[in-house]
């Protein structure tokens, strides 16, 4: 299984990678190292022997020094005052912004439902140009400089990142094709809900942006992606133009990046905004929890996207939601007069 889960998808590393300008020399050495320097990813929390953990949040930020080796130092455990440094400070925060959303609003206790601790590790790598779950803990990156800045400064990455940790305790959708798609749309949903939860925004207030604030002044963007409107991100005379699509009429069907995981993301992304735009007020209240119960019901791990609109259907009957949740998947292609009869009840 490949072991790039990383916020910035490797076709924009690429892209990076083969700059020939001297303003962004730092960046594409950066990208370049972000390239070959892929994590390996790490045995599934679950299946490594571990103490019972205390009932509670218990974040856990740790130092690599510009280093690769993990963890590195522990630098802030639970209930440490502030270290200074803006990173792990960020990351502290961002961890209890997200258990703020899935213990406070959803009722999970940690990613796994049985309090295990975040941990997660600040100054990954020498100018490291990502931020990732790799199986067991989150990792950030403190940016190029040039066309990234430090990772941890968006609220929405922390929370996808650690979305994914969610995603593999519950559904375990594989990481490739319309599968690894949903687990990448899924991990900006509720990284979009993060954010909005921690800011209090109702889904018409929200930005609607993925990683909103981490690309420098130098980048004609305004974020990675837009669940709002895939495919406008960015229009960048250096990074191109954000190739998302919204509607399955523009699928990408692509071997790169494991099936077009982070470009066909913006298809079930859209049919959320939908649906959150649609039934109005707080989106976590309606919307997000449509989309947890469909991830913690009889998802198949190789679910593609008709699979997840129909539990997201079903799930939806609950909160008299049905009608909203169909007419999304429909608006983005995924939902039409050839699905199956049976499978659009309610």
């Amino acid at each position: 299984m490949d072991s790039h889960r990383g916020i910035v998808p490797p076709h924009l590393l690429r892209r990076i990678a083969t700059l020939d300008d001297d303003r962004f020399a730092t960046a594409a050495q950066a990208a370049q190292r972000a390239l070959v320097e892929r994590p390996r990813w790490r045995a599934h929390p679950t299946v490594v022997p571990r103490p019972p953990a205390e009932p509670g949040l218990h974040r856990r930020i740790h130092d690599a020094g510009n280093g690769t080796e993990l963890p590195g130092r522990l630098v802030r455990d639970e209930g440490d005052p502030a270290t200074g440094d803006v990173a792990a400070d960020e990351a502290y925060d961002g961890f209890g912004a997200t258990d703020a959303l899935f213990r406070g609003v959803y009722g999970r206790r940690s990613i796994d439902d049985a309090d295990m601790p975040l941990p997660g590790t600040v100054h990954y790598g020498h100018a490291y140009d990502n931020a990732f779950w790799d199986g067991a803990q989150m990792v950030f990156g403190d940016g190029d400089g040039e066309i990234f800045g430090r990772f941890t400064a968006s609220l929405s990455v922390i929370g996808h990142e650690l979305t994914h940790g969610l995603v593999e305790f519950t559904a375990a959708l594989i990481y490739r094709g319309q599968s690894g798609a949903l687990n990448e749309s899924i991990a900006d949903v509720f990284g979009a809900l993060v954010e909005q939860h921690a800011a209090n925004q109702t889904a018409d207030e929200a930005s609607w942006l993925i990683g909103q604030g981490l690309f420098t002044d130098q980048v004609e963007g305004d974020a990675l992606r837009s669940m709002a409107a895939p495919g406008t991100a960015y229009d960048d005379d250096v990074l191109g133009k954000d190739p998302q699509p919204a509607h399955m009429d523009d699928f990408i069907d692509t071997t790169d990046d494991n099936g077009g995981v982070h470009l066909n993301s913006g298809i079930p992304n859209k049919a959320f905004h939908l649906v959150a735009t649609g039934l109005g007020g707080f989106a976590w209240e309606v919307a997000g929890r449509i989309w947890l119960d469909a991830l913690l019901g009889d998802l198949s791990p190789q679910a593609d996207f008709e699979e997840f609109a129909r539990a997201t259907i079903v799930a939806a009957q609950a909160h008299d939601a049905a009608d909203v949740v169909r007419d999304a998947w429909q608006a983005v292609g995924v939902w039409t007069s050839s699905t199956s009869p049976s499978s659009s009840s309610g």
